[in-house]
């Protein structure tokens, strides 16, 4: 069938109020959208589903045919502790880091756009990769950059939730997001990768950690080749060691140098109107944010933009305009002085 085909029969079964049969096309769409990646449509479709779902028990009406068991338990189970379901337009260029992370996370992207070359020479394929560093440095940025390159689908997993909610249930959970990540290539973005480690505060005896443990190190020894791990922590010293040997590729994601800080900002003032009004001061604003995170920077810069422009006349069209140095200094000092008291 072709979308058009998909079209008509939606249209048919809707005007006839055929549920069941306009909800098997609804599927029936889906899994074609997927197929010819159309990813995005596809998980608007889903999210439509879900919300006629929802619309229907919260209004009191009883979902008609097969609507009540369109989504599976397993699937709200999964969907509970998936933040999100995306694509992305990040590429390799949006991000600022150094030399050494930089070739290695491409040679990570190269061996998934040469998967077929490789499989050809029995070659393996690295596919779980872990990101470690302070906060706000690019572990997730780099996560949606993977996704772009690679133009695979991202499954937002928060492990957090996994781990706190139902400690008893995080091994079954796990396996249940593994499985269908699998079943779809798609890459798995676990961030707080560290929550695995707050299980020792819950369970005397560890037994629960050693469980959610056992079940990692062989959901990693399981995964397809063409399904891609990613886990992000702040703190891998909480990790155990086991875990850590299954990666295949640890990157330290560090607080950025002067360089690096200048690349930011040039690529956030970058095919805009937007100039600093003294560029001596400028200067002094990216030294003095030496020890900030990226997200940090770019956050007060921003800033200095939004309030440098409510400065101007709005009925005074001005091609360029001035971003205060003085508020961007200020707003590094503030953060830096916010950053000490926690």
């Amino acid at each position: 069938m072709s979308q058009f085909d998909f079209i008509k029969d939606i249209a048919k079964y809707g005007l006839e109020n055929d549920q069941n049969k306009l909800l098997s096309v609804l599927n029936e769409l889906i899994d074609y959208s997927k197929q010819h990646k159309k990813v995005n449509f596809a998980i608007q479709l889903q999210s439509i589903l879900r919300d006629a779902i929802r619309l229907q028990q919260t209004s009191g009406l009883t979902p008609v045919g097969s609507l009540k068991h369109q989504i599976r338990e397993d699937d709200r189970a999964i969907n509970e502790f998936i933040l999100e379901k995306l694509t992305s337009d990040y590429r390799i260029n949006d991000l600022v880091c150094n030399a050494h992370f930089k070739d290695e996370f491409e040679y990570f992207i190269k061996e998934h756009k040469r998967i077929d070359f490789l499989r050809k020479h029995n070659l393996p394929v690295s596919n779980k990769l872990l990101l470690h560093g302070p906060s706000g440095c690019g572990k997730t940025l780099a996560a949606y950059v993977m996704a772009g390159e690679l133009e695979k689908m991202m499954f937002v997993v928060d492990l957090g939730s996994i781990v706190s909610s139902k400690l008893g249930e995080t091994s079954k959970n796990l396996s249940k997001i593994f499985k269908r990540a699998s079943s779809e290539g798609c890459i798995i973005f676990l961030d707080e990768f560290d929550s695995l480690g707050k299980i020792r505060d819950y369970s005397q005896d560890h037994g629960e950690m050693k469980r959610v443990v056992n079940t990692l190190l062989q959901l990693f020894d399981y995964l397809p080749q063409d399904t891609i791990l990613i886990a992000a922590t702040n703190q891998k010293s909480m990790l155990d060691d086991a875990l850590l040997r299954r990666f295949d590729l640890s990157l330290d994601l560090e607080l950025p140098n002067k360089s690096q800080i200048t690349e930011l900002v040039n690529k956030i003032l970058d095919n805009t109107a937007f100039s600093f009004d003294n560029k001596i001061n400028a200067k002094k604003c990216i030294d003095s944010a030496l020890g900030l995170s990226f997200y940090s920077i770019q956050k007060t810069l921003v800033t200095s933009i939004k309030r440098s422009i409510f400065e101007i006349d709005p009925k005074v069209v001005k091609l360029h305009s001035k971003i205060s140095t003085s508020k961007w200094m200020s707003l590094i000092l503030s953060e830096k002085k916010g950053l000490k008291k926690k």
